[in-house]
C-alpha cells in the first residue's frame, strides 16, 4: 500500500480527531482500524433484536471534549445539556440537584441532612472546582506545563484540597452527611479502583470528571455516542484521510513500518511517523516487548424500559430524577465497603452503581414506533474489578447482575425487572458488561476504560503526553497523557506534536 506521512493504528474516536488534524494540513495519513466499525468504545449499537433503539453500549456522556476542537473540525454535533445533575434516593426521600432552580437544591438539601451547612459547603466546594476547570481546561491543548505552574493557575486552596491530598479527605473535612460525600466521591471512582481516602489516582479521577471543557458538565450525544464519531469520522475523510477497517495491527516497528492483518493476507505500509491510538498494553505486544497489565473496575448494563420506575419519593418526578445521575446505594461508607469487598475478591454485597436515561433528554436514539413508549437506561457499577470475572466471566456476570439489580430495587418503590421492555422474541432488554466482556469484545486489555490509570494533567518534562520513547511513535488514544474518557484531547495534542 506503500507510504504515508502519518499511520494512525486504531480508528477510535482519538485517532480519527488526529487524523482529521493532519490530514486537514496537507498530511497522506492512513488510519488501520481492527474492527469493521470506527469509533472505538464510542458508538451507538441496536443490542436488542427487533428493538428498534440505539443505545451508547460502552461510553454514553460527553463532557471532556472541548468546544475548540468540535469547532476547528466543523463537527455537525448536539451535545445537549441536563438540567438534573443528580437525585439520590435516602430512605422514603431523596436529595436532588437541580440545575434550574437552586431554591429547590437548596431545600432538597434541608431535607436530608437536617441543616444549611452540607449545602453551603456544596456550593462553596464547587465554585472552587469550577474556577480550577477554568484555569485547568485551556491546558489540555497545550504542551504539558510544570507541576508549580498548575498549582499557581489553580490557587493554593485548590490544590491542596484536589491535588495534594486524598479526595477523601478533603470531603470528610468539608461535609458532615454520608450520603453528600458519597455523591461528591462517586466522580472520583469511576473506571477507577480505588480507596478515595488514601490513593490519589482517586484525585486524577475526580478531576477529570470536574474540569470538561472549562465547566465540568456531562452532557448528552443528541443521537447517542455514534454521533460523535460519526461527525470525526465525515471530519477525517472530508480533510482527505484515508480509513480502512478489518484491518488488525499486528506489528510496529521504531523506524515507522506498520504490518496489519485483514481477512485475505498480511500488508505493511510505512509512516513517518506512526500515532497509536491503542492501549500502552497493546503497544508493548506489537512493539514485540512485555505488555503491561492494567485493571478495569466497572460493569456496564443497558436497558431499554417499558417504562419509568417508580420511586418511594413522591416529591419528585421520575423523569427528573433520571434524566440526571441517579445514585444508587454510594454513600461514602457504602462505597468504602465494597471496595473492601471487592478487594477481597468478593462480588459487593450491595453494589454502588448510578444511571441515567438517555432518552429523556434525547429521544431520537428510539425508533418511532417507540417514542413515549419506552426509555433507554444506562448503568455504570462501581468497584466491579476485572479479577472478580476471571476465574468464570459468565457465571460471574451474572452474579454481579444479580446484585446490582438487588441494590437498585432497594431504593426503588418497586423492581427495575417488572419495568424492563421485551424483545419481540420474549428476553428482557438487558445487557451486561463486565471488564472481561471489554477485554475479549473490544480488545482492551483489563478491560480498563482508560486504557491505564489516569495521570496528572501536567508533567516537569514537559512535552505534549503524547511522546514514546521512540521518536517516530507517538500516543494519540487514552493512554496518552490527558487521556482517559471521549475527549478527542490525545488525538489533538499527538496531532499537534507533529504540526508544529
Amino acid at each position: 500500500m506503500g507510504a504515508y506521512d502519518v499511520v494512525i493504528a486504531g480508528g477510535g474516536h482519538n485517532g480519527l480527531v488526529a487524523a482529521a488534524y493532519l490530514a486537514g494540513s496537507g498530511r497522506r495519513v492512513l488510519v488501520l482500524e481492527r474492527q469493521d466499525h470506527t469509533g472505538g468504545l464510542a458508538i451507538s449499537t441496536r443490542a436488542f433484536p427487533g428493538v428498534d433503539v440505539r443505545l451508547s453500549r460502552y461510553s454514553y456522556l460527553v463532557s471532556l471534549l472541548p468546544t475548540k476542537i468540535v469547532k476547528d473540525l466543523g463537527l455537525d454535533l448536539e451535545l445537549r445539556r441536563r438540567r438534573y445533575a443528580s437525585y439520590t434516593p435516602v430512605g422514603d426521600t431523596g436529595l436532588l440537584v437541580d440545575g434550574g432552580d437552586e431554591g429547590r437544591t437548596e431545600a432538597s438539601f434541608r431535607t436530608v441532612t437536617g441543616g444549611e451547612a452540607d449545602y453551603l459547603a456544596w456550593r462553596d466546594f464547587y465554585a472552587m472546582t469550577a474556577r480550577a476547570a477554568q484555569a485547568l481546561a485551556p491546558t489540555l491543548l497545550e504542551p504539558l506545563r510544570p507541576a508549580a505552574e498548575v498549582e499557581r493557575l489553580v490557587g493554593p486552596q485548590a490544590w491542596q484540597d484536589l491535588f495534594a491530598r486524598p479526595i477523601g479527605e478533603t470531603v470528610d473535612e468539608r461535609f458532615a452527611d454520608d450520603t453528600v460525600r458519597g455523591v461528591v466521591l462517586t466522580d472520583a471512582l469511576i473506571g477507577t479502583f480505588a480507596d478515595p481516602a488514601t490513593d490519589l489516582l482517586a484525585n486524577r479521577c475526580f478531576l477529570y470528571h470536574v474540569i470538561g471543557d472549562g465547566t465540568g458538565e456531562w452532557n448528552v450525544p443528541v443521537g447517542g455516542m455514534g454521533a460523535v464519531s460519526g461527525a470525526l469520522e465525515a471530519a477525517a475523510r472530508q480533510a482527505g484521510a484515508e480509513i480502512r477497517t478489518g484491518a488488525e495491527v499486528v506489528g510496529i516497528s521504531p523506524s515507522g513500518e506498520v504490518a496489519f492483518r485483514t481477512d485475505t493476507a498480511e500488508h505493511t505500509v510505512t509512516g513517518g511517523h506512526v500515532l497509536v491510538n491503542l492501549p500502552p498494553a497493546v503497544l508493548d505486544r506489537v512493539l514485540g516487548r512485555e505488555p503491561g497489565t492494567p485493571e478495569g473496575a466497572q460493569l456496564k448494563v443497558n436497558m431499554v424500559l417499558s417504562r419509568l420506575p417508580r420511586l418511594k419519593d413522591a416529591g419528585v418526578d421520575p423523569r427528573a430524577a433520571f434524566s440526571g445521575t441517579f445514585h444508587i446505594n454510594e454513600t461514602r461508607d457504602q462505597l468504602a465497603a465494597a471496595h473492601a469487598q471487592a478487594s477481597r475478591g468478593e462480588i459487593p454485597r450491595l453494589p454502588p452503581a448510578e444511571v441515567y436515561c438517555h432518552s429523556l433528554t434525547d429521544p431520537s436514539i428510539l425508533g418511532p414506533e417507540l417514542r413515549g413508549r419506552a426509555e433507554t437506561m444506562t448503568l455504570f457499577g462501581l468497584h466491579m474489578p476485572a479479577r472478580l470475572f476471571r476465574k468464570d466471566p459468565d457465571q460471574a456476570r451474572e452474579e454481579a447482575l444479580r446484585a446490582t439489580f438487588a441494590s437498585m430495587n432497594q431504593v426503588l418503590a418497586e423492581p427495575i425487572e417488572d419495568c424492563l421492555l421485551r424483545a419481540p422474541d420474549g428476553t428482557p432488554c438487558v445487557e451486561a458488561k463486565s471488564p472481561v466482556d471489554l477485554e475479549n469484545e473490544a480488545g482492551l486489555p483489563g478491560g480498563h476504560i482508560f486504557h491505564r490509570d489516569l495521570s496528572w494533567p501536567y508533567a516537569d518534562e514537559g512535552g505534549w503526553g503524547v511522546e514514546t520513547e521512540h521518536e517516530r511513535i507517538l500516543l494519540c488514544g487514552a493512554g496518552a497523557r490527558r487521556g482517559g474518557g471521549v475527549s478527542g484531547i490525545p488525538g489533538h495534542n499527538a496531532a499537534m506534536a507533529l504540526m508544529r
